[in-house]
């Protein structure tokens, strides 16, 4: 069928091929994207019983709509007869192709079980973001019936797509009996699928866990080289314990697998939302049995035969929960370069070299390459390099020192292995500043060959493309990169001079450009303007981004900022995560909270969750992103959770704003009034002028009976009104927990027409759960796009 027209789709290649139909890959031509279409089997073309379940998965399917189901779009008929389903086309791979495609054998004595095991936290992750979908499916009173790796997408995003609710059917219609046709992978099967009772959603937590016995030990929990014995090993056997096969798993872990496993399905899990919460309850376990640093071979040969098991664990520990070596050493951290200048004042230079050769490093997929915020954390400290890689997870530190004088700079670049403090690679540069580019270009390059990192042709082009040959206008640039950093409202004007200037010296300077743009973002985000303001900082924001990539089109930060403006300006989800997305293709280690804000937004929460832990892993001591991954379990609603990565903010330091905020709501939604009134009041004296930290300490006010007090807050926020501040979210906030509805939503209309960054909360604030129940909200959020 390659090369046919099927309706409006044109057949590009086949994907597939399943018991009860054939899968292509297609272009929907109106819509101009790629899809799936799935077409029943020829030679069951004729069949009733087949064609009617074929529909069926279509209905099914159809009523389902989750981050981790496959979409289908329509059910159609070619002129011939033929039914076939659209559906969303995903690239990555089966959870069958990822395990099998592993090699990362323990030992040669069990390359079969060792080279399928994942490491345990992803091992985890897939199983939650499985039990996920699921719970979407039996809350509609859906059944997969056919829980498989092979039914199993991993998106090129991590993300989890559960495949062809084609064996699904209704609860409790339909009964499947012995005599029924078999359904479904015996390997995979349910006690009661293979004795024909009738099947619910326990039946898929039991294939959920095989799949997860499957991910952890790297073999199956039953044995059979046919279907008939495989069916009598499920009904009758009892699997090898997962521990007995890989002893670092957690013991609570592993009781979770016996119980999804359990041949009584009255003593399995019995709904998804329960499995759900008992594998998120691990998580914290293993993230604390991760930090016992893995013994070395030698030392246990050294206490003696009696400790031989112990040996054999860390051997596993080892391959199993770390990279291998060559993969390890390929990711590193920049540590804030030395100025060894003369003078002081070139400390912006010495700080500008350290963040190009990050940008540079950034640049190469098979680097992962520690944002700045984290790195520069370090300056100052006198920790040693061990420490710093263990900290940070990395494999390589690169540390260096700069001397600027005139126009001649000295770099002295090292990079050591932070696992043993050797030396792997050094150099030193003596260079005119028309040089400077070729030097950061040189180090980058250098580390690539050193760590073995594969570096591509457009990777190259793109490291080895100079963005000024104007001296001037590139240390203006440092300089405002300098400010930029600060992040402070005067700081910011100062960096905004220096772009400025820079790119008067040279208006191609597509960097200057993309700094401007940024800066004026977070003018925009202070809310220190009225509406009028706020559209102006956009407006100078859009167009500077825009002048950017018109320069250059690889800038990450540049579609970062059109991203952002894409949905606070214009409420244009979509147009949001294609700059979003895009950045993040052209920079893999480009970390910004921005895009995971915007996901859980939309209600995307296990989507933004995955974000926010790869922003992490990229940045782990960025404050902001520390705050949005509690933001991100907030919005889920999973307060113990959000709670803890709050504090672990506030260890890191304890003026983060944001973080008293999160906490104060926790408590609110807890009715822990006082607790909350506490936090509340941390954050707005830690905020000063920020509008929302003043409404919501007026909302607590209101629930603790302290009318008086919140009349008072009402006051201030008015009085910022006047000084021109955007207050606009947050005096209606105020006004609607005082009772005054019809002026709240005259503040939230204006909130709206004025582009206020925080009316967004009210799609998924759980504090706001009253709010969102009004028609005039939900008409409101329509019109943000965040309502259907």
């Amino acid at each position: 069928m390659i090369g046919q027209i099927v309706s409006h789709y044109r057949i590009v290649e086949k994907l597939g091929e399943g018991g009860m139909g054939v899968v292509y890959k297609a272009e929907d031509t109106k819509l101009k994207r790629i899809v799936a279409l799935k077409f029943l089997m020829p030679t069951l073309t004729a069949d009733p019983a087949a064609k009617e379940r074929f529909i069926q998965e279509a209905q099914a399917a159809s009523a389902l709509e989750h981050p981790n189901i496959c979409n289908s779009h329509e059910i159609n008929e070619t002129e011939d007869g033929r039914l076939y389903i659209v559906m969303a086309y995903y690239e990555g791979q089966t959870l069958k192709e990822t395990v099998g495609s592993r090699q990362l054998a323990i030992s040669k004595e069990q390359p079969a079980v060792s080279s399928r095991q994942l490491a345990i936290d992803k091992a985890i992750e897939i199983a939650l973001q499985i039990a996920e979908g699921l719970r979407e499916a039996h809350e509609k009173g859906i059944v997969h019936r056919d829980i498989k790796p092979a039914n199993i997408m991993i998106t090129d995003r991590g993300q989890v797509k559960i495949l062809d609710f084609g064996l699904a059917k209704l609860a409790g219609q339909v009964r499947l009996t012995k005599t029924g046709s078999t359904v479904g992978t015996a390997a995979y099967m349910s006690p009661e699928q293979i004795r024909g009772q009738e099947m619910d959603g326990r039946a898929d937590i039991f294939s959920l866990g095989v799949v997860l016995y499957e991910l952890l030990t790297g073999r199956l929990p039953f044995a059979g080289e046919y279907e008939a014995a495989m069916s009598y090993a499920i009904l009758n056997e009892t699997p090898t314990s997962v521990r007995s096969l890989r002893p670092e798993v957690p013991p609570a872990l592993e009781k979770i697998v016996e119980r999804c496993l359990h041949k009584e399905r009255d003593k399995r899990c019995q709904r998804s939302a329960e499995l759900i919460d008992d594998l998120r309850k691990v998580q914290p376990e293993l993230s604390a049995m991760n930090k016992i640093p893995v013994k070395s071979a030698k030392r246990w040969r050294r206490a003696g035969a009696t400790m031989l098991a112990l040996l054999l664990l860390g051997v596993v520990l080892f391959y199993t929960r770390t990279p291998s070596p060559s993969r390890d050493l390929k990711s590193i951290a920049v540590l804030p370069f030395k100025n060894l200048s003369d003078s002081k004042e070139d400390e912006y230079f010495s700080d500008g070299i350290t963040d190009d050769i990050i940008a540079q490093l950034s640049k190469i997929t098979d680097l992962k390459v520690i944002s700045r915020t984290s790195t520069m954390r370090y300056k100052g400290m006198n920790k040693s390099i061990h420490e710093i890689g263990e900290e940070l997870k990395v494999a390589t530190i690169l540390e260096g020192s700069v001397r600027h004088a005139g126009n001649q700079v000295r770099i002295v670049a090292q990079l050591i292995d932070a696992r043993n403090e050797g030396h792997i690679w050094a150099e030193t540069y003596d260079k005119g500043m028309t040089q400077i580019f070729t030097v950061q270009s040189d180090v980058a390059q250098q580390i690539a060959a050193a760590l073995k990192a594969k570096l591509s042709p457009s990777e190259k082009g793109r490291i080895e493309k100079k963005q000024t040959e104007n001296p001037e206008a590139y240390q203006l640039y440092l300089k405002g990169r300098y400010h930029w950093n600060k992040r402070r409202p005067d700081d910011i004007e100062t960096a905004i001079a220096y772009f400025n200037q820079a790119t008067e010296k040279d208006s191609y300077y597509a960097q200057a450009y993309t700094g401007l743009a940024s800066a004026y973002v977070i003018m925009y985000a202070y809310g220190g303007a009225s509406g009028v303001e706020s559209k102006k900082w956009f407006t100078h924001a859009q167009q500077m981004a825009e002048k950017a990539l018109a320069i250059d089109s690889t800038l990450a930060e540049a579609h970062a900022v059109l991203g952002l403006i894409a949905e606070d300006r214009y409420f244009d989800w979509a147009g949001a995560e294609r700059h979003y997305r895009r950045a993040i293709e052209l920079d893999p280690s480009y970390a910004t909270h921005w895009y995971s804000s915007m996901l859980y937004v939309q209600g995307r929460f296990i989507e933004a969750h995955a974000e926010a832990r790869r922003a992490l892993e990229l940045d782990p001591l960025s404050l902001i992103i520390n705050t949005n991954l509690g933001d991100v379990y907030y919005a889920m609603r999973e307060y113990d959770q959000a709670l803890k990565q709050y504090k672990n903010t506030l260890a890191l330091d304890a003026t983060v704003p944001w973080a008293h905020t999160g906490m104060g709501s926790i408590y609110e939604i807890q009715g822990r009034i006082d607790e909350a009134i506490v936090e509340y009041e941390k954050a707005k004296n830690l905020a000063q002028d920020i509008p929302f930290t003043v409404s919501c300490l007026g909302c607590i006010y209101v629930k603790a009976g302290r009318k008086h007090d919140a009349i008072k807050v009402l006051d201030e926020l008015l009085r910022m009104a006047q000084r021109g501040m955007n207050v606009t979210t947050s005096l209606a906030c105020l006004y609607y927990r005082l009772g005054e509805k019809d002026r709240a939503f005259e503040w939230f209309d204006k909130a709206f027409e004025e582009r206020d960054i925080w009316l967004r909360f009210l799609s998924y604030d759980p504090l706001w759960d009253d709010l969102r129940a009004e028609p005039r909200c939900i008409a409101l959020l329509k019109k943000m796009g965040l309502r259907k």
